[in-house]
């Protein structure tokens, strides 16, 4: 019996150091985290997992990629601690976070462009940013409402990505005064920004909305290995101008006020003289020494930066050299 009792008495002493352990690799760059961002900043966040995760083997991140309106809501119901977003929390939500005894911290990490694509066969090269409005509130309903285009006698198509995204609330707020989207305009909701690309590729009425990331021609990175990648991203603190894909054609936007129109390069960005831009922010409510508290610095920290840098948006904290490549 005592030698029964001894092996029942080691047998729950390793099993006790083994649940010690477990507990143990969930720390700031070990264990697994699950995180809610909106969907269409999907090219952004991936890139940035993908170098966070080679950096630390021992962690995993895991993305559910959703719309605006339900990372939030996973935030409020305890569902994630961390998401990314296009607007920081209100002051009624920062109350819901209080009272569940949540210490929260959120930070704007870049500032995202919104691109205007059409199809290649389309000869429109502009628009301002009235003539964007009169195409949301019904008064321009046809390509020949606007100019002397090819296309003149076919109806405008607008193409969006799912209806609670932060861009179609951008795009809300620019045009329709926050109000929905009239039935006197057509409106085709896709389930991602991917298939917002694919639809105005293949209409060539089409007109689509989506984030720079989406366009970006930038095959440097994607020939490189992660090492080569990683060793970029700490040893080297400019970038090469970077281009947009042919597979569309990106159209220039213009102000109200402005002359020139421009299209969403980053140096625009920067200056303000492209018109359609938006914030990107990460909201973490996670126990400090976690996962999800350690990608959140990563984000907000100098390579975490240096990747948006590299997707063709502007970072928030990490300064712009951008350097011209001679062809």
């Amino acid at each position: 019996m005592k030698k029964i009792s001894l092996i029942l008495v080691a047998v729950i002493a390793l099993c006790t150091v083994a649940c010690q352990q477990k507990k143990a690799t969930n720390t700031s760059t070990s264990g697994i985290a699950k995180i809610s961002c909106d969907e269409s900043f999907r090219n952004i966040l991936d890139q940035e997992v993908e170098v966070f995760e080679y950096s630390y083997p021992d962690a995993s991140i895991m993305v559910d990629y959703t719309d605006e309106a339900a990372a939030l809501d996973s935030l409020m119901h305890r569902k994630v601690d961390l998401i990314i977003t296009s607007r920081d929390l209100t002051d009624d939500q920062r109350k819901i976070l209080e009272k569940q005894g949540r210490a929260h911290r959120s930070r704007k990490i870049a500032v995202d462009a919104v691109a205007v694509i059409v199809n290649t066969a389309n000869d429109i090269d502009e628009l301002s940013m009235a003539e964007l409005k009169e195409i949301f509130t019904g008064k321009s309903r046809k390509w020949g409402d606007l100019f002397p285009t090819t296309l003149k006698r076919d109806s405008i198509k607008i193409v969006l990505d799912q209806s609670g995204s932060g861009l179609v609330h951008y795009l809300k707020d620019q045009f329709t005064e926050g109000r929905d989207f009239g039935n006197t305009i057509s409106v085709f909701a896709q389930k991602s920004s991917e298939d917002v690309f694919k639809a105005v590729m293949g209409n060539k009425n089409a007109i689509g909305f989506v984030g720079v990331s989406w366009i970006t021609s930038d095959m440097k990175a994607t020939e490189m290995t992660m090492e080569q990648r990683v060793d970029e991203l700490k040893n080297k603190n400019e970038v090469s101008v970077i281009d947009f894909t042919d597979r569309i054609k990106v159209l220039a936007v213009r102000a109200d006020d402005a002359i020139t129109a421009r299209k969403p390069y980053q140096a625009y960005i920067n200056t303000g003289e492209y018109p359609m831009f938006r914030t990107i922010w990460a909201i973490d409510a996670s126990a400090g020494g976690t996962l999800d508290h350690g990608f959140f610095s990563f984000l907000t920290g100098v390579i975490g930066q240096k990747i948006i840098l590299q997707t063709g948006i502007l970072p928030a904290a990490e300064p712009v050299r951008y350097v011209e490549t001679v062809k």
